[in-house]
């Protein structure tokens, strides 16, 4: 059976989140060209819909994610233009509104780059996060050599990617790799709850200061403190409200 574009990824939104579930359970949520096309599209309508505070990006059944689907490498499908599933990553680390992944059972290489494009990663205990690369005799081209030694430094990066070491998810967070491991039975509850936090908050608050820290990585210290005093993306538009209700 053909797989429709439509189904590959699922979005459902609830009170101002956006879930966003890789949809190929029987593939442990393989990366094809197509799931990009899915992916892009749901991302790149979230960037201009100001009734979503939140994002959470999980995978359906067993797995977040078992990496790029070897199948569609092996047969030379192609995306639709050369730098499509890369710049989908970044388009997805550059969302305007929190993003959380929720990771559970495997999340490998290509799965593991998309991961790393959300701001927070929390991780079931079982789950199993690593770079394999090296094992099939390929090199990155999604972010990891850039956004993995980001969150657990140069060495510990160095160290899995030379060995394509797969760690549980309690180890993930022990280096970094992930912000939170919890217990698997726990981890829509968790991701919920954090998820609830975010948006209690102040979308617009929210919003300019994932910008800020984004605008942060580009500029020397000094000049991200003379940046940051300028109000260089304004003031959330609720300020006023919130100040009068006393924070709420």
């Amino acid at each position: 059976m053909t797989e429709s574009v439509n189904d590959l990824v699922l979005r459902s939104d609830a009170d101002g989140l956006a879930t966003l579930t890789l949809n190929r359970p029987d593939k442990l949520n393989a990366l094809s060209p197509a799931s990009f096309i899915a992916l892009r599209a749901h991302i790149d309508a979230i960037a201009v819909d100001d009734s979503v505070g939140c994002v959470v990006l999980t995978g359906a059944g067993r797995a977040f994610c078992a990496g790029h689907d070897l199948a569609s490498i092996a047969s030379a499908e192609k995306a639709p233009s050369r730098h499509f599933e890369t710049e989908t990553v970044d388009a997805l680390e550059a969302l305007p509104q929190p993003t959380i992944a929720r990771i559970n059972g495997h999340c490998y290489t290509g799965g593991l780059e998309l991961a790393l494009g959300c701001d927070l990663l929390i991780a079931g205990e079982s789950a199993k996060l690593g770079d394999t690369h090296g094992q099939w005799g390929l090199v990155p081209i999604w972010g990891m050599s850039v956004r993995l030694p980001e969150r657990v430094g140069r060495s510990m990066a160095k160290e899995l990617m030379f060995t394509s070491r797969r760690v549980s998810g309690t180890d993930a967070a022990s280096i970094g790799l992930v912000d939170r491991c919890v217990a698997d039975g726990q981890l829509d509850d968790t991701v919920a709850a954090l998820a609830a936090e975010v948006l209690s908050n102040s979308r617009g608050t929210n919003r300019i200061v994932k910008q800020l820290i984004d605008d942060h990585a580009q500029r020397s210290r000094v000049d991200a403190l003379l940046h940051e005093r300028a109000l260089p993306h304004g003031v959330p538009d609720d300020m006023q409200e919130r100040l009068r209700a006393g924070g709420r």
